[in-house]
């Protein structure tokens, strides 16, 4: 431990015992259940079971030191957090005197791990550029509003561009007229005195009143300009240009009204209309898939039966010249019923007898499906002393036609009895 100390940081920048006020040094005792504040012991009064106030002997506790790898096995977390802020205290490059205020490793050393470790490691770049994209992706819908940290044109005095900035002044952030001008002047000859009449000093009270509304409507009207980030009245022209010309002419009504929602809920506005025509083509788009789909769903439907299927066939070729259908489709009740399923190779066929197999093969169920539904039914007949077609159907969740085959069989053989 005192290898560690001996490169830490000042002894006074740590927090002292509870107990007998002595500079920390690792490790030491944190107490899990008492603060904040955090409740920190030295080694000496842990074992002699101090106890302050709240604090007991017999509370769980967490040793706290920084005598662990991190990055590297060689390397102990005390180390690392050395290493930064030797880095920092000498600058980067200066490997020696960065060895010399550690103590415990030499210059080779300390440069190799540094820029192994904190300049070519790919797990900080990708943390920096993913806050990076993070940080474009948070504003990349948004509106663009002059904030106190651009950098905005500084025209010079009473050119076009400064016209255009409405007189703007970039080092005062603050405008050479402003709105309402000579609001001031009607407070200029305004004098309270002690011997004004009760009326006199209403009066004057309502004008300054009404002086401090002017400053506010001000203030309204500034705070508009500089939200929707219209100072830079060029720029936001060039912003203005990206959008096609209807939304253009949008933009220009709208306009008015972009004082009373905020400048993102304008700009979202009206881009939501910039994006209609792209919805149009999507939806319509959309709707001619599912229009695929339904046909095909139909061809599929009337393929195995060959008169149905010339039938469709005849029905479509009247849709598509202007016609209407002279033929009506097939009914479902004159569909050809579906052919017994093939249980070659199937999953627990082996353990079906010959009327079993029959039956899966005319229901179209799977054998192990067919085993599962036949076990659950055999325990809860064995449970109710028989079982009800109801209850069959309540514990089988499939076509109600196939529940009723499947109990009326085993009902035949003798697996299960009637309730």
């Amino acid at each position: 431990m005192d290898r560690l100390g001996s490169f830490s940081n000042d002894p006074s920048d740590k927090p002292p015992c509870r107990g007998c006020s002595s500079y920390l040094m690792e490790p030491y005792i944190k107490c899990a259940e008492c603060g904040p504040p955090p409740f920190f012991l030295c080694l000496q009064c842990f074992t002699r079971g101090f106890e302050y106030k709240k604090h007991q002997s017999d509370h769980t506790y967490e040793i706290m030191t920084s005598d662990f790898p991190v990055l590297d096995p060689s390397w102990t977390a005390q180390e690392e957090m050395a290493l930064l802020e030797a880095v920092m205290d000498c600058g980067f490059g200066n490997w020696q005197d960065v060895a010399n205020q550690m103590c415990t490793k030499t210059k080779e050393e300390c440069e190799k791990h540094y820029m192994k470790h904190f300049i070519n490691n790919p797990l900080f770049a990708s943390t920096l550029l993913n806050l990076k994209q993070a940080e474009e992706a948070k504003t990349a819908d948004t509106a663009i509003p002059f904030l106190s940290t651009d950098d905005p044109p500084r025209p010079t005095f009473d050119s076009l561009l400064s016209r255009d900035m409405a007189g703007y002044m970039p080092a005062r952030a603050d405008f050479i007229e402003e709105f309402d001008n000579y609001a001031e002047w009607d407070l200029r000859d305004i004098d309270f005195v002690e011997d004004d009449s009760d009326i006199l000093h209403a009066l004057k009270m309502a004008v300054v009143d009404i002086y401090h509304s002017r400053l506010k409507e001000r203030q309204r009207r500034k705070k508009i300009i500089r939200d929707h980030g219209l100072i830079n009245l060029r720029k936001f022209q060039l912003m203005e240009r990206r959008y096609p010309k209807e939304v253009q002419d949008l933009y220009e009504t709208m306009r008015r009204f972009a004082r009373i929602v905020g400048p993102v809920e304008h700009d979202k506005f009206i881009e939501s209309h910039a994006c209609a025509r792209t919805y149009d083509h999507l939806k319509k788009t959309r709707e001619e898939e599912r229009l695929k789909r339904t046909m095909l769903s139909e061809v599929l439907q009337y393929i195995q039966d060959s008169s149905a299927c010339q039938q469709w066939l005849r029905r479509q070729a009247d849709i598509d010249s202007g016609l209407s259908p002279s033929i009506p489709m097939a009914s479902n009740s004159g569909r050809r019923s579906a052919p017994p399923l093939n249980l070659t190779g199937l999953p627990g066929t082996e353990k079906l007898n010959e009327k079993e197999k029959e039956l899966c093969q005319m229901v179209r169920l799977v054998p192990g499906a067919y085993l599962e539904y036949k076990s659950a039914l055999l325990n809860e007949c064995n449970k109710q002393g028989g079982l009800r077609l109801a209850q069959a159907r309540a514990l089988i969740k499939i076509d109600v036609n196939k529940t009723r085959k499947i109990y009326d069989f085993l009902i035949r053989e003798g697996y299960i009895t009637k309730a």
